[in-house]
C-alpha cells in the first residue's frame, strides 16, 4: 500500500513503530496535492511550511514516547469555515478573502494539541451554503471518481481531499448534510456528531442551532 492509501489507524501503526516519519509522509501528501490540487481544486490554502514545522515536531514527540494520541503526526485537513491561528480562513468567499484569524477554533486547538499535521483548508461552498461545492470563490471542487461530477457540499473540498488521497481525514461541518452528502457523494465516511458533542467555537456560523463539525475519513 502507498503511503497516501493509507487510513488514520494504518498510518498511526506505522509512525508508533517508527517505520515511517510524520514529515515523510507530510511531504509525499503535500508532493500529491501540488500534482493533483489543480483538476480538483479541493484545498484554498496549502500550508506546507506550517505542515512540515508540525510533522517534525510530531516525529519528536513519537521519538521521546509521549505522543499517546491517535492522531499524532497524522496529515489531514480543515474546512475553510474553522478558524485557524495564523492561517487565512476565508470561507470560500470575497468578503474574508484576506482574513487571519488570531485564534483558533476549539476544535482546531484539540487537533492541534493531539499531534495531528494541518496540511491547509479544503473548499466549500461560500459560507457554508450549497450543497455542490460549486459556489465558492475559489472555482468548483470536483469530484475525484469524475471530475465532470461535484463533489458534494458544502465540505466538498475536505469529502474529495480525503477521497483523492490528498490528506488522512479532513475536517467538515454539517447543517443540513454538508459533511454525510458529500462523503457519500465521493465515497468516504462522514460523520455529524450528536449537536453540542463538539464545540462550535471558532466555527463560522450558518444557522448556530444546527451547525456541527465532525470528521471526514477513509474508514469507519
Amino acid at each position: 500500500m502507498d503511503l497516501h492509501e493509507e487510513t488514520i489507524q494504518g498510518l498511526h501503526a506505522k509512525l508508533a513503530q517508527r517505520e515511517v516519519s510524520s514529515e515523510e509522509v507530510t511531504r509525499h501528501l503535500l508532493d500529491r496535492i501540488s500534482q493533483l490540487n489543480q483538476e480538483l481544486n479541493a484545498y484554498i490554502t496549502v500550508t506546507e511550511e506550517e505542515a512540515l514545522a508540525q510533522a517534525r515536531e510530531a516525529d519528536q514527540r513519537l521519538a521521546n514516547g509521549d505522543a499517546t494520541s491517535p492522531l499524532c503526526g497524522v496529515p489531514m485537513a480543515i474546512k475553510d469555515v474553522m478558524n485557524t491561528r495564523g492561517v487565512r480562513t476565508t470561507c470560500a468567499s470575497r468578503m474574508l478573502e484576506h482574513f487571519v484569524p488570531p485564534f483558533d477554533a476549539t476544535a482546531v486547538r484539540k487537533l492541534r494539541e493531539a499531534g495531528a499535521v494541518f496540511l491547509g483548508k479544503t473548499n466549500m461552498d461560500e459560507f457554508a451554503m450549497g450543497s455542490s461545492t460549486e459556489h465558492s470563490l475559489f472555482g468548483p471542487c470536483r469530484n475525484p471518481h469524475d471530475p465532470e461530477r461535484v463533489a458534494g457540499g458544502s465540505s466538498g473540498g475536505s469529502a474529495c481531499a480525503v477521497a483523492a488521497d490528498l490528506c488522512m481525514a479532513a475536517t467538515g461541518s454539517d447543517t443540513g448534510g454538508s459533511i454525510r452528502q458529500p462523503a457519500a457523494y465521493c465515497g468516504v465516511v462522514g460523520m455529524r456528531p450528536t449537536y453540542g458533542r463538539v464545540s462550535r467555537f471558532g466555527l463560522v456560523a450558518f444557522a448556530s442551532s444546527l451547525d456541527q463539525i465532525g470528521p471526514i475519513t477513509k474508514d469507519v
